[in-house]
């Protein structure tokens, strides 16, 4: 079922431009850093999955969770998130095949090497390893900035993602999607987590869990872009919108 807010979207989605000038103005006007931002992302993310998939809802014997990053700033939220999940008591496992060489995703996966998060040199090649390993997928290989063609390895990566019966977490938006359009017959994740305000993509979701994380969105922007979020409960940094 869509919640109110869910509803509201359905007319007053934001759109990729949009998206990207209340990410620059954050960055330019409210001198935001880009790791801040990616550090109460990956939080959100984290605390979000924590609620739908607590580790005592895992079928396998272990709270295993693959968390499969891509080489833009959602694989920097990927990261991010398997170093929390690790702290809430997961064991999470990293697949980063395109690492830029920039200091800050370096010290984000020093930080989660030095953790004790293992990363996988190659992928699974079939979903059904997947399925036997992990109870949990997090995708966060594209995020809603991504346009055109998905290359290799992401091509083959989604191929087998898309066989997985196990739930898929996407962070923003699920990866190959178009962040305006949708994509029915891509991946379709069991949950997403929309960072900042969700895009109109988020109205072709059909998964069970619809997260809103991110609380870090000044009332004046929020003003100024007609945002219309709704209040997150207490302390929380994520807000539920729907639940199947």
């Amino acid at each position: 079922m869509l919640s109110m807010f869910e509803e509201r979207l359905q007319k007053e989605t934001h759109v990729q431009d949009e998206a990207q000038a209340i990410d620059q103005e954050l960055f330019t006007e409210y001198k935001f850093s880009v790791d801040q931002l990616m550090e109460l992302a990956g939080l959100s993310c984290a605390t979000a999955i924590a609620k739908a998939y607590p580790p005592s809802s895992f079928t396998t014997s272990r709270p295993a969770v693959l968390v499969v990053c891509g080489p833009g700033n959602n694989g920097g939220d990927g990261l991010v998130c398997a170093r929390h999940l690790k702290m809430f008591g997961y064991e999470p496992t990293v697949y980063y095949p395109k690492r830029p060489s920039k200091p800050l995703f370096e010290g984000l996966t020093t930080q989660c090497q030095r953790m004790d998060i293992p990363f996988l040199p190659e992928f699974p090649a079939e979903a059904a390893l997947i399925d036997e390993l992990y109870g949990l997928v997090v995708d966060a290989i594209f995020g809603f900035s991504f346009k055109g063609a998905v290359r290799e390895p992401f091509g083959s990566i989604l191929s087998t993602l898309e066989r997985v019966t196990v739930p898929i977490a996407s962070i923003d938006i699920p990866s190959g999607w178009d962040v305006e359009k949708g994509k029915a017959d891509g991946l379709q994740p069991d949950m997403l987590i929309s960072l900042t305000a969700p895009k109109k993509a988020a109205m072709h979701f059909a998964g069970r869990y619809h997260f809103l994380g991110g609380r870090f969105v000044p009332p004046a922007l929020q003003k100024k872009y007609d945002l219309n979020l709704p209040p997150y409960p207490e302390t929380d940094c994520v807000l539920q919108l729907s639940k199947a």
